[in-house]
């Protein structure tokens, strides 16, 4: 029994190598106290647990300490997306958008005002409708820490806290809205 196990083991992490799996790992910024300012609690609380655990970066509480300054603004809404026969709405879509720039301690732009946009279908009922507000508020949450899982990955870009134009770091802005997702 245990040769089988073992086995079984084998081939799982064979398969997960192969597929391309890696973990996450250790986040190595070019900054080493970083200043927030702006967006929601949750998500500034997340974005600090998400630093802090996986670099050795520290989250500080004030512009003097901070070697690297990030302003977050962040947009929430709620679209009609189809509506049924009657002319009652059938679906909405939820857009969560995070404007964000990255500047240094002496006002050197890291990353210019970019945008992460997001967004989530739901089905609606009004024979539903505390339970579908429940839903709209954990879909937003979920695109919330979708867009700070985005964001750390962007910032892990930035190598130089004093970039020549080669290693400058463009601005990230949708041209188009994204489609919404299938149901």
């Amino acid at each position: 029994m245990t040769r089988r196990s073992f086995l079984t083991l084998a081939c799982s992490v064979m398969m997960l190598s192969a597929c391309g799996f890696q973990l996450r790992g250790q986040q190595d910024f070019a900054f080493k106290r970083l200043y927030v300012s702006g967006g929601s609690p949750a998500a500034i609380a997340r974005f600090t647990r998400m630093v802090q655990g996986g670099s050795d970066t520290v989250v500080v509480n004030s512009v003097a300490n901070a070697d690297a300054i990030l302003q977050i603004t962040q947009n929430r809404n709620l679209s009609t997306l189809t509506l049924n026969s009657l002319g009652v709405v059938a679906e909405y879509q939820l857009n969560l958008q995070m404007t964000y720039t990255l500047t240094g301690k002496d006002g050197t732009v890291l990353i210019p005002g970019s945008v992460i946009a997001l967004n989530r279908a739901m089905t609606y009922s009004d024979q539903f409708s505390q339970a579908k507000a429940a839903e709209s508020d954990i879909l937003f949450a979920d695109m919330e820490n979708d867009a700070v899982d985005q964001l750390i990955r962007r910032l892990g870009v930035v190598r130089s806290l004093h970039p020549t134009p080669a290693e400058a770091v463009p601005g990230i802005v949708p041209r188009a809205p994204l489609p919404p997702p299938p149901l």
